[in-house]
């Protein structure tokens, strides 16, 4: 029988950002469920440290520089006028030429889910897609409950469904997700389909202020000392504005913490329906995040974004990990392979027994073995993993990591063994120049094996801003990214 699958992602989680992870402050006793009942990884890293791309990696199995999303979606979520017409504000508009229709980013890719629809899954999504054209199911997806400009407020989210969006003011958004969730959940198990179901929360994406979140989960935090949380001065280049030595600090992080609590607290209304629905056997149980998020690790609020140029901290690359399948995964387990989101779709289709028939050669290897147990590495690029944002590149061993900025620098060398903290940049110290040379050249080969030219990243214009239009030949005719903006 083959398996159901529940892949359940977050937006701007830390690695670190569960109580699992070492984390003992932050409350998640559902996360702590999954990986108490399954395997979590603490070495599992996004493909590029912002949401668009990094989901869009997910999906496709292929590098930004191959599907030619780069940063994320500002324009090109809805039809502006349609949602003008609705008395609607665009809190991203921008008067830009490009920004006035909806873009399908992923069309005439193949995702994951266009493969397990033609294998017979039903697919559902309930959450953040953030990849254009919101209002229209894509890839797969027979059932779609989404957000319509990619991010909200917690208690005014734009809600698509049936085509139509509908704001849904004083209803938290993570609730409606989970609803929603629930509602699939039932209609799918009444099917003798095996089903794929992505619940994608919002959080715990900005914004933080109280009146945000739930009272409930507010005051939990309110006395907390956040002591396992770097209070270090501003990074340089952080694009946020200034926290060290705010209120700033504390609000940020109650609310961050809030969030996720919060969101715990939803996900476990999905995991008590599966028992009751008596699916845990055989049903496979992800949970991850799109990115990784910076607060106050290295002075930096935010992601990659979070400064510019844009950063590729472990903290922004590093996202959790958890899952969960009784009939096959160990319980209680951890994995310390290096693994990247770009193996997450070989990964399924050899669990699912489908295959891949699309034209390109995808750079991820399945992780099956491992999430199994069967096998810590088998797979050929275990101990090297690869980021990109649009001119930043990285490759990282479990020694050593390589940042590449193009054209200008600056670039980055740390010896991770001996600095885990990446605190001590070894760039153009005369002892490792030949390491910093040979990790270019093999992240420049790897690279030139995935790239589509025309869309490469190193030659696009990203600056963390959100990207207006797709890349390349159409990006000749618009602007294709907004300008620089600090203080976002």
């Amino acid at each position: 029988m083959r398996p159901n699958i529940l892949f359940v992602m977050t937006d701007d989680q830390g690695a670190w950002a569960m109580n699992c992870a070492n984390t003992p402050e932050l409350y998640t006793p559902n996360l702590n469920r999954i990986a108490e009942s399954g395997m979590r990884f603490d070495n599992f890293y996004c493909a590029s440290p912002v949401c668009s791309p990094a989901r869009a990696s997910l999906l496709t199995g292929t590098i930004p520089s191959a599907h030619g999303v780069h940063d994320w979606i500002r324009s090109g979520n809805v039809d502006a006028v349609k949602f003008e017409k609705q008395g609607k504000e665009n809190p991203y508009a921008g008067g830009y030429v490009n920004e006035r229709v909806p873009i399908s980013y992923l069309e005439g890719q193949t995702t994951y889910t266009d493969v397990l629809t033609e294998n017979g899954y039903q697919c559902a999504l309930a959450g953040k897609w953030h990849l254009g054209n919101s209002v229209c199911p894509q890839h797969g997806f027979s059932k779609w409950y989404t957000i319509g400009l990619g991010g909200c407020c917690y208690y005014h989210a734009d809600m698509v469904e049936n085509g139509e969006i509908t704001v849904e003011h004083g209803k938290y958004v993570t609730e409606l997700i989970t609803d929603k969730a629930l509602q699939f959940l039932n209609e799918l198990h009444s099917d003798e389909k095996p089903f794929y179901l992505s619940v994608h929360y919002t959080a715990p994406h900005s914004p933080w202020g109280e009146e945000q979140h739930p009272k409930k989960w507010i005051d939990y935090y309110k006395d907390c000392e956040f002591s396992n949380i770097p209070d270090i001065p501003d990074h340089p280049d952080m694009t946020t504005g200034p926290v060290y030595g705010t209120e700033k600090r504390r609000e940020n992080l109650v609310g961050y913490f809030a969030a996720i609590s919060a969101m715990d607290e939803q996900l476990g209304r999905i995991l008590d329906r599966l028992e009751e629905l008596r699916l845990t056997e055989n049903t496979l149980v992800i949970f991850t995040a799109d990115n990784g998020m910076s607060m106050g690790q290295h002075g930096i609020w935010g992601k990659g974004n979070g400064t510019f140029p844009m950063n590729m901290y472990d903290t922004a690359i590093k996202v959790p990990f958890l899952a969960s399948y009784l009939a096959r995964i160990p319980k209680g387990s951890i994995c310390s392979a290096m693994v990247s989101a770009y193996d997450l779709f070989p990964t399924l289709l050899e669990l699912t027994g489908c295959s891949y028939k699309g034209e390109r050669i995808l750079p991820g290897k399945s992780f099956l073995g491992c999430l199994f147990g069967e096998e810590e590495d088998r797979r050929e690029n275990a101990l090297v993993v690869f980021d990109e944002y649009g001119p930043v590149r990285m490759i990282r061993t479990k020694e050593w990591k390589y940042i590449h900025r193009y054209p200008y620098g600056k670039n980055e060398l740390y010896h991770l063994t001996e600095d885990p903290g990446e605190e001590t940049n070894l760039y153009g110290k005369a002892d490792y120049e030949k390491i910093a040379a040979e990790m270019r050249v093999e992240m420049e080969n790897w690279f030139r094996r995935y790239v589509n030219p025309e869309i490469d990243g190193a030659k696009e214009g990203v600056t963390g801003s959100g990207q207006l239009c797709k890349a390349g030949i159409w990006g000749d005719k618009y602007q294709t990214y907004a300008p620089l903006q600090i203080g976002m």
